[in-house]
């Protein structure tokens, strides 16, 4: 595919998911909205005949956490203490916010976790710069999304989930793959490489092979969505650490939040 998106694509390309986690009852709210403005200058940037661009100004980080404060303050279902996902987008020339609260069964995630018992190597060709884009991400990926199988490269490489970024514990290392594999920069993703570790494991990017899942002790998926989720079980091999892993990745992330607010 060119670097000019099909018409049928142009909606849905620019989408891009910030984080909204715990926002307190009083001041600013807890963000974590750096990677989200960012992650759509980039998507402007790489498809620059795909949507009108908004104004640069709107899309500032100061600009963005503003425009999130006031839409919170004016609505009263949700207000300041509204736990939820905010949605930033742009099309014809603007920028628009919206916002869900969790699902109903985030909390149970969290507990119970999921696990991984499927993949599909060879869906994606390592560099496939496409798939670092949200929307056209989505598109490929929207078949697969229910049975949430390991998508993998030509090369026999680990990529992604369908939606969610993941992460292995292996060797003292939590490593995820790298953007050239390809997968979406993720907003979690990008704020836990940022950090550079979780505890004491050191946090790094690159090439997982789906042989080396063998020697993995431990594996977590992210995504602004459900934060972390932890794999009790991936390809039949139960990994009873997962869960203790992502609760510890939630806690790092609602620090940094904590530290941004």
């Amino acid at each position: 595919m060119g670097r000019t998106a099909p018409a049928g694509l142009r909606a849905g390309l620019l989408l891009r998911r910030g984080l909204l986690h715990h926002l307190p009852h009083r001041g600013r709210p807890a963000l974590v909205p750096r990677p989200a403005p960012a992650r759509l200058r980039a998507s402007l940037a790489a498809f620059p005949g795909a949507v009108r661009t908004p104004p640069s100004e709107h899309l500032a980080e100061a600009a963005v956490r503003e425009a999130i404060e006031r839409c919170l303050r004016a609505d009263a279902a949700m207000g300041p203490a509204f736990r939820g996902v905010g949605k930033l987008s742009a099309s014809d020339g603007r920028v628009l916010l919206t916002f869900r609260e969790h699902a109903p069964d985030l909390e149970r995630m969290h507990r119970e976790g999921r696990a991984l018992d499927s993949q599909e190597p060879g869906a994606y060709r390592r560099g496939e710069a496409t798939l670092n884009h949200k929307g056209l991400a989505y598109f490929r990926q929207f078949s697969v999304m229910e049975r949430r199988p390991l998508l993998g490269n030509e090369a026999g490489e680990v990529c992604e989930l369908p939606t969610a970024n993941v992460f292995f514990q292996c060797d003292g290392v939590l490593v995820t793959p790298p953007r050239s594999a390809p997968c979406l920069p993720g907003i979690i993703r990008e704020v836990l490489l940022e950090a550079g570790h979780v505890g004491t494991l050191p946090i790094l990017e690159r090439p997982v092979s789906f042989a080396q899942l063998a020697q993995v002790s431990a594996c977590v998926f992210t995504n602004s969505a459900q934060v972390a989720t932890g794999v009790p079980s991936l390809l039949g091999r139960p990994l009873p650490t997962s869960l203790a892993l992502a609760q510890g990745i939630r806690s790092l992330v609602e620090a940094i939040a904590a530290r941004e607010r």
